[in-house]
């Protein structure tokens, strides 16, 4: 009896752990673009089933998939992309593509027609940059990144698509600056930041300032920050309510990086940088539980501990010592509260420290 195809989007699956390895038999067998669509749209629903997704990354099932991103069918390679953007919401998945040869492929549909294929291909190297051995493999696609980035820029898309091309292509950048940051110092990504933290979208601000505060551990990105006068905005952020608390907490980090330099000590003091910082820690920390209210409670501290390590650093300056004997109670609340987090209760004793030291 022939199979009957209840949904002619879909190929007809085999039974069980048959099914994966008849679906790639047909996409290497089939030359028709209809017949390895449906068996691709299969392959995307069987995927989320751990068992088959496990038999795909450690049946050598992926490496086949290489002649198919380089198909002359452009919705092929766009469905083909989207079944790896699947795979790689799985660490078993990210490690088998790491492994496999499908990454220079991969990136060079960066610059393929088709947008869904664009934005699947740039979910994946996101997903790829979660891990460290993803990101030291990305890096010599940085200065590509940065360049797809500035051409977001020219286009100033409108679509809500475009800002989530933004947001990954500024996530990507910044987890692989976070293991060597000279790839995108070279390509002059601490101005394309400073850019997107005017941004309309507050998913854009928070990665901007994310990645300048990766650059920025560098002396020579804290140098780019100082000299593009980019402080004057990130301080700008932190004063703003509305503000999104993650761009917030961004923000902050990059004005601690910077502090440590003399260049960027004085810009912050002329910018009356430690009311701001002062203030944020004396908000109060709103009770309450659930998942949502931990995450809260962790972006919370990470502002927190930024926060009290560039009022450190500002206090090695003789104007930031005197202006902070004149807040010390605030700072030794923050040391002595035995209801303190002990990270926060010891960066507030690192700053008591610093800011009451005497030759």
């Amino acid at each position: 009896m022939a199979a009957v195809l209840v949904d002619p989007s879909r190929a007809p699956v085999a039974f069980g752990r048959r099914g994966v390895p008849q679906l790639f038999e047909e996409l290497q067998h089939h030359p028709d673009s209809g017949r390895r669509l449906r068996a691709l749209a299969s392959l995307c629903d069987l995927v989320h089933d751990p068992d088959r997704l496990y038999q795909t990354v450690n049946g050598g099932f992926l490496q086949q998939l290489q002649v198919l991103l380089k198909d002359e069918n452009p919705p092929v390679r766009a469905k083909t992309c989207e079944f790896l953007q699947l795979v790689s919401d799985h660490s078993i998945g990210r490690q088998a593509l790491l492994a496999s040869s499908l990454l220079p492929p991969l990136s060079l549909l960066l610059d393929d027609s088709s947008s869904s294929c664009r934005r699947n291909v740039l979910r994946v190297l996101n997903r790829l940059a979660l891990l460290p051995s993803g990101a030291e493999s990305l890096l010599s696609l940085v200065p590509k990144l940065i360049l797809k980035l500035r051409q977001q820029e020219e286009q100033e898309e409108e679509e809500e698509e475009e800002e989530e091309v933004q947001v990954l292509l500024l996530s990507t950048v910044s987890c692989c600056s976070r293991l060597d940051p000279l790839p995108a110092l070279a390509s002059d990504a601490v101005s394309l930041l400073g850019h997107k933290l005017s941004h309309r979208c507050p998913s854009v601000r928070r990665e901007a300032a994310g990645g300048l505060m990766e650059l920025s551990v560098s002396l020579e990105g804290k140098q780019q920050v100082c000299e593009q006068q980019l402080l004057r905005v990130l301080v700008s952020l932190l004063q703003d309510q509305d503000q999104d608390s993650e761009v917030q907490t961004n923000a902050a980090g990059v004005l601690m990086n910077a502090s440590i330099i003399t260049t960027g000590k004085q810009q912050c003091l002329d910018l009356n940088v430690v009311p701001v910082l002062l203030q944020l820690l004396e908000e109060e920390e709103e009770e309450g539980g659930g998942e949502e209210e931990r995450r809260r409670r962790r972006r919370r501290k990470a502002l927190v501990l930024y926060s009290l390590r560039a009022l450190t650093a500002l206090a090695e300056a003789p104007d930031g010592r005197r202006l902070l004997l004149e807040h010390l109670p605030v700072l030794v609340r923050r040391s002595e509260a035995p209801e303190e987090d002990g990270d926060v209760r010891r960066a507030a004793q690192t700053a008591v420290r610093v800011v009451t030291w005497t030759p």
